[in-house]
């Protein structure tokens, strides 16, 4: 049975006025499943580190693996959604997620452990994006910098239960009992997902040819904005994932004294924070009908405050919380980022264009993560404990220079961008 057949056969569940945020909330479902596995090592550092007997080097690079299937996803995934629509991608990539994450959580050997990541890395690189098309098939397009903030908002909600909810956890049960509630979770949402998606008629004509979609590729990676947009989003949302998503449990458990679930959800409010900026910014936007300045106010507070919430000698913990709220807020110029984007190409490469944005961004985060484990273990003054290493806040403020200097970039993309004025442009270019 074809999508379309499928849909015909539930007249009631399309025809419904409610459907278009059902079909986008079980989409977004799997994005919060996710942004949790995304961030979840962060809270099992040690843990991790001392069964699979690695450097700080080495575990950036088993939870980059997430990220390397994550960004090789999104150029393949985008194309896959304009050409077949949502609901087979969708259904496919949570069935990966969940071997992945059972693969994980019985891994019993650092391969194994970098398979698991790489499988929920892959499944995961779909979600995002599958959930956009949705958005873009059942909603109108003056509304889609508002529905990228909420489902940044439904993200950030995984995320956050990655962290201090998730340490909680896994101080009372383990870190692999933990994921594997995190796999059944995702064996649940796979037929929830088949069941409730559909495609709509402009959603997924099935078959394709490689060659469109290479076309496709092309046409959206041959547009300068694109570019632009993708980077100034990358460097603006790098705290989220690289700090939020593995060192800052450890950066505020040594800079603070804090126990590890009061460090988690210290870090929880750098990802609230855009759980909060990224619709509200999204809604500003679409409301006064411009891209460019929320984005370059958003790349400044970013940068400025993350400066100096890791860069400032015993800045005060209130202070540390609000730069942690504020970094997340400006960081929500991600909704932005990716309505300009789309509005910089053409209307019939939705996915195609998201996708490409998101691998930049991706592939960013994936660079960060080994990058300031490399930094700390080039700094690292041979502190051992339990026999993990541990790493003293001037070597968490030397690797964590790697993510200034992005920023510092991100913001000169920015002051290149050329606003849209909230209307597709790309007709045009």
């Amino acid at each position: 049975m074809n999508s379309q057949t499928a849909s015909e056969s539930r007249p009631g569940l399309i025809q419904s006025p409610a459907y278009p945020w059902i079909a986008w909330g079980a989409a977004a479902l799997f994005f919060f499943y996710g942004f949790l596995q995304r961030v979840a090592p962060s809270v099992m550092t040690a843990d991790l580190m001392r069964e699979f007997d690695i450097t700080a080097a080495a575990l950036g690079n088993l939870t980059a693996f997430y990220f390397y299937a994550y960004a090789a996803m999104q150029l393949p995934a985008g194309a896959m959604l304009d050409r077949w629509g949502p609901r087979r991608i969708l259904t496919i990539a949570s069935a990966i997620c969940t071997s992945g994450a059972l693969l994980f959580a019985y891994a019993d050997s650092e391969g194994m452990a970098y398979a698991g990541r790489f499988l929920i890395g892959a499944g995961s690189g779909v979600a995002m994006l599958s959930t956009l098309k949705v958005a873009s098939i059942w909603f109108p397009i003056e509304r889609y910098a508002t529905l990228f903030g909420l489902t940044a908002l439904l993200g950030v909600a995984g995320a956050v239960g990655g962290q201090a909810p998730l340490a909680a956890v896994v101080e009372l049960s383990g870190w692999r009992d933990t994921m594997l509630g995190v796999a059944i979770f995702a064996a649940l949402l796979t037929p929830v997902l088949w069941f409730v998606v559909r495609d709509g008629a402009g959603g997924g004509r099935g078959g394709g040819h490689v060659g469109t979609m290479v076309h496709g590729l092309g046409a959206v990676m041959n547009v300068r904005q694109t570019w632009l947009i993708a980077i100034t989003n990358a460097t603006a949302v790098a705290p989220l994932l690289a700090f939020a998503g593995l060192w800052g449990v450890p950066f505020l458990m040594e800079a603070y004294g804090l126990e590890r679930p009061a460090a988690a959800a210290s870090t929880s409010l750098l990802l609230a924070g855009h759980g909060v900026g990224a619709p509200l910014l999204g809604w500003i936007s679409d409301r006064v009908r411009r891209r460019k300045p929320p984005i370059l106010i958003g790349s400044s507070l970013t940068l400025a405050s993350f400066s100096m919430l890791v860069g400032v000698p015993g800045l005060p913990f209130p202070l540390a919380l609000a730069c942690l709220t504020l970094c997340g807020m400006a960081s929500g110029i991600s909704s932005c980022c990716y309505a300009a984007a789309r509005e910089h190409n053409r209307t019939g490469l939705v996915g195609t264009t998201a996708g490409c944005v998101n691998m930049i961004t991706m592939t960013t985060s994936a660079v960060f993560q080994p990058v300031i484990g490399w930094l700390l273990d080039l700094a690292w003054s041979g502190g051992i404990e339990d026999g993990v290493r541990v790493y003293a806040v001037n070597e968490f403020r030397v690797a964590f220079i790697s993510i200034i200097l992005g920023g510092v970039v991100g913001l000169l993309a920015a002051s290149r961008i050329r606003e849209t004025e909230c209307r597709s442009v790309g007709a045009k270019m």
